[in-house]
């Protein structure tokens, strides 16, 4: 009997900015419902790695999503088979109202039946549904990250993207994104988390990278990076 493949398997993917050679042979994967961060210090190549996987910067190497190979595919493409992207800068649609974002979110064509819906986006983010008729420039830094998670969920994703969600949020909204998380979890979806937070990565990952200089330094779980000092010393302590 075959192995199966997993969900997101990577190898050897190297990634620019222009002339700038940043990604230099990542190798990783994601299992489907499971949740893995990324950890490292700002300028590892954690947000290139993202956008490299959907198709935002030149790549090489080999990225297969559920047994496709997806590399050099478009972004909508991407988007499409099942990927969704929650970027660090969250890209809300300001003149629109909160439900007009989440509608955006969706795919075109006839929505799965156990897809998310509406309900599903106001009972996990309540202060959404008090501002669903508000124009969602007006919202708090707090408030458009819930609207880009929601909105990437729309489209009912078997792989979520989200880079650095916690940033600039205040205790009670990192908390919420926790929760948020988890929710994904039981629901099934998988997560490719960057996160500077390390308390958060360790409490919900089943697995961790971390990168320095643009490739993998570590990869094991929770327990085996807390045990390894010298990783957390050289990559991760500021």
């Amino acid at each position: 009997m075959a192995e199966r493949e997993p969900l997101l398997a990577v190898a050897g993917l190297h990634a620019w900015y222009g002339q700038s050679h940043v990604l230099h042979g990542v190798t990783l994967q994601v299992e489907a419902g499971e949740i893995v961060s990324v950890l490292g210090r700002n300028g590892a190549g954690r947000s290139t790695l993202l956008k490299a996987l959907i198709g935002q910067v030149r790549s090489e190497g080999q990225v297969r999503f559920d047994g496709a190979d997806i590399l050099g595919l478009p972004t909508y493409d991407i988007a499409r088979r099942g990927i969704g992207y929650v970027p660090e800068s969250r890209d809300v649609f300001p003149a629109l109202t909160v439900e007009q974002n989440l509608l955006l979110g969706r795919k075109s064509g006839a929505q799965p039946a156990a897809g998310w819906r509406f309900d599903d986006m106001y009972a996990m983010f309540p202060s959404l549904h008090k501002r669903r008729a508000v124009a969602a420039g007006s919202l708090s830094g707090g408030e458009q990250q819930m609207l880009s998670l929601a909105r990437a969920l729309m489209g009912n994703p078997s792989l979520l993207l989200i880079d650095e969600p916690t940033e600039g949020l205040s205790p009670q909204m990192v908390e919420q994104v926790a929760r948020y998380l988890g929710e994904l979890r039981s629901r099934h979806v998988a997560v490719l988390l960057i996160e500077q937070k390390q308390t958060i990565a360790l409490d919900i990952s089943q697995r961790l990278y971390v990168m320095g200089r643009g490739e993998i330094v570590f990869h094991g779980t929770p327990g085996e990076l807390l045990a390894d000092g010298g990783v957390q010393r050289e990559w991760l302590s500021v």
